[in-house]
């Protein structure tokens, strides 16, 4: 009788451990499975990006006070979105790269890190100050990317239509208004481009309300010796200089201030000019920065 007893007991200890290791395997895979249901959740929580091209510069105040300062208007105003920055000159970044150990993507890196990141949907804003040749190559890299992503469009650059030439034609003789000043001529210097954009200079200074005000370009029409010209013609005795540029690098430090013999400083002085110089990039101002994020508000109007 004792026998069977403990053969029942042993039987019902067999039966309940059975149990018990069923529902623990059930828990470890209920676990398991909610596991990769969080990680695979993960993996596809990747935000949108905007991607903010310009030139770039290698004069790091200035490019902090401008791009930096371009790019971080557009994070504050898109706080869903992650903003990431890519140059197209080749010779800055390598040089930022050897002298500062500064890596910067340029346009093919960063959309094959936007590819590999899992991105799907991308914004490209250039920070050019017209639809030029720079502009094109942008566009072109952006088209040859397009199939990689769920959506990808391009921003507007600054000078994209009337309403943009008016608002910089309005906001150019109020930035300036310090040494707007009688006898004084406030000459702003731009790129210049063999592109048919460059008829942008022309429309600009069509849209200028007051007639102290000049436009030149260094590689492009105006030229220097057109501005000089009509500054001689205006009986003007100073000659304040700026850089019409969405940041002062090379061009505004050397080609417009430097003491070169051939630079606007220099010339304008051999004409009997007083000259100032004022190295300041057009995205230092809030209101250019505002302008970059309403156009990439209206390419963001687009993905939806």
């Amino acid at each position: 009788m004792m026998k069977k007893i403990v053969k029942i007991m042993l039987a019902s200890m067999l039966v309940l451990s059975v149990i018990m290791i069923s529902a623990c395997s059930k828990s470890d895979n209920t676990t398991s499975q909610t596991q990769t249901n969080t990680d695979s959740d993960t993996q596809t929580e990747v935000r949108p990006v905007i991607l903010v091209v310009s030139f770039g510069t290698s004069y790091n105040d200035s490019r902090e006070k401008t791009i930096g300062a371009i790019e971080k208007a557009i994070e504050k105003a898109n706080p869903d979105y992650e903003v990431r920055r890519a140059f197209t000159s080749q010779i800055i970044i390598d040089k930022l790269k050897e002298r500062d150990k500064l890596e910067i993507d340029n346009v093919e890196q960063a959309f094959d890190r936007l590819v590999n990141d899992g991105v799907k949907k991308v914004v490209v804003q250039p920070t050019h100050l017209m639809n030029g040749f720079e502009y094109d190559d942008v566009a072109k890299s952006a088209e040859q990317y397009k199939d990689k992503f769920d959506m990808l469009v391009m921003g507007k650059p600054l000078l994209s239509s009337d309403a943009d030439l008016k608002k910089i034609a309005e906001l150019l003789p109020n930035i300036t208004k310090d040494y707007n000043k009688d006898g004084t001529a406030v000459v702003f210097m731009g790129h210049g481009t063999e592109h048919q954009a460059n008829g942008v200079y022309a429309s600009l200074q069509k849209q200028l309300s007051v007639n102290n005000y000049f436009i030149g370009t260094v590689e492009a029409t105006p030229t220097l010796d057109d501005v000089v010209k009509a500054t001689k013609d205006g009986g003007f005795k100073k000659v304040v200089l700026e850089p019409l540029m969405v940041v002062a690098g090379d061009h505004a430090n050397n080609d417009m201030a430097g003491d070169e013999d051939d630079s606007w400083k220099s010339v304008f002085e051999k004409e009997g000019f007083e000259v100032e110089c004022v190295l300041r990039g057009l995205g230092e101002f809030e209101e250019i920065q505002q302008m970059y994020v309403d156009h990439v508000s209206e390419a963001i109007a687009e993905l939806k």
